[in-house]
């Protein structure tokens, strides 16, 4: 199976970075493709676009969290090596949904699984979640549900 063009994108990206000696960005690059390399070696398959984002999403949100915990532990110059890996992960993210969009895929998956209330917010993130994974805060799309749910 080949790989995903994401992994591709990746993988020339660390090249690039080698050629321009560009230390923050080559070491974020490998962070990306080891975790990738883990699951693919642990897993025994080939992951796909859709796989490398939601790694990718994962790796941006641990940073996110750890750049709020030396902000708060008054660790400035860590927080800015978090933040640098994380706008070099962002660069192979899928374009973010804007808030119409979002607010109609929501729509149209609670008309999809009849959602009637608050209860009902598993079936729709479980058809919402694959449609926005690594496009929106999955923290802020449930809340938005949440949201939409309790006004029914």
């Amino acid at each position: 199976m080949a790989d995903s063009a994401l992994k591709q994108r990746i993988t020339e990206a660390m090249k690039d970075a080698m050629r321009a000696k560009d230390k923050v960005r080559l070491g974020t690059v490998r962070l990306a493709l080891s975790e990738i390399k883990k699951i693919e070696v642990d897993e025994r398959i080939e992951l796909d676009d859709v796989r490398v984002t939601a790694v990718l999403d994962k790796m941006i949100k641990q940073r996110r969290e750890s750049v709020k915990q030396y902000e708060a532990g008054a660790r400035q110059d860590l927080a800015d090596i978090e933040t640098a890996e994380i706008a070099v992960l962002q660069e192979f993210m899928p374009q973010a949904l804007s808030a119409e969009e979002l607010a109609a895929i929501i729509s149209k998956a609670m008309s999809d699984s009849g959602a009637a209330s608050v209860q009902d917010m598993g079936k729709v993130m479980n058809l919402v979640r694959p449609l926005v994974i690594g496009r929106a805060d999955m923290a802020a799309v449930s809340q938005l549900i949440k949201q939409q749910l309790s006004e029914r």
